[in-house]
């Protein structure tokens, strides 16, 4: 039977690289993230209208990083932002699960709370791991100052409760890596609880 399978993580808990073993597995993996900067670059126009023509890179691309800087920390300014960009990344995300043909799925979004599947998940995968792990994790992969990764740790404290409430089965997955900070955890352990939870669903 067809399932629909969400992923998500918070910041640099890893979520990206258990997708990778999602596909290995023979899922079709949807990157909402990635969709939403194809979704950007459609909606151009209205982004550049609302948010400043300054935002337009030398390659005629939206400068994301920019856009995020004028919208982070302002509920007023990502509701607009969303409004623009929402409705093309669902029809996008629609066009794309009519294309799988009936298979299981997984869509793998960092807010996937706020995705046009969400309610029709069967289940969610959240990736987890230590404070400290993600932190390193985050200076090394964005090279952002410790400030500002603070303050992008801080955006999500209420991450967990928004999927809670949802009605889909919620299995949390520890992807803390190997033997960093004295809590092993082997890339086999990892596979074993990625084919534990896809065995149990009946989708292995």
């Amino acid at each position: 039977m067809r399932k629909l399978i969400g992923l998500t993580g918070t910041y640099c808990a890893g979520k990206n690289h258990v997708a990778v073993l999602l596909k290995k597995r023979g899922l079709p993996v949807l990157d909402i993230d990635k969709l939403g900067h194809t979704a950007i670059e459609e909606e151009k126009a209205a982004i550049l209208a609302r948010f400043g023509g300054d935002l337009a890179g030398p390659d005629g691309k939206i400068n994301r990083r920019l856009l995020g800087e004028r919208v982070f920390g302002k509920p007023g300014e990502m509701a607009a932002l969303e409004g623009i960009v929402h409705p093309a990344a669902n029809r996008l995300t629609g066009e794309w699960l009519a294309a799988q043909a009936g298979k299981s799925c997984v869509f793998n979004a960092a807010v996937l709370h706020g995705s046009s599947v969400f309610g029709q998940l069967d289940f969610i995968i959240l990736v987890e791991a230590p404070f400290f792990t993600r932190l390193l994790r985050a200076r090394k992969r964005d090279g952002l100052s410790w400030h500002s990764l603070l303050k992008r740790f801080g955006s999500q404290k209420h991450f967990i409760s928004q999927y809670l409430s949802a009605k889909a089965d919620i299995y949390r997955v520890d992807n803390r890596g190997n033997s960093l900070f004295g809590f092993p955890r082997s890339e086999a352990q990892l596979e074993n609880r990625i084919s534990e939870i896809l065995s149990g669903e009946g989708i292995l």
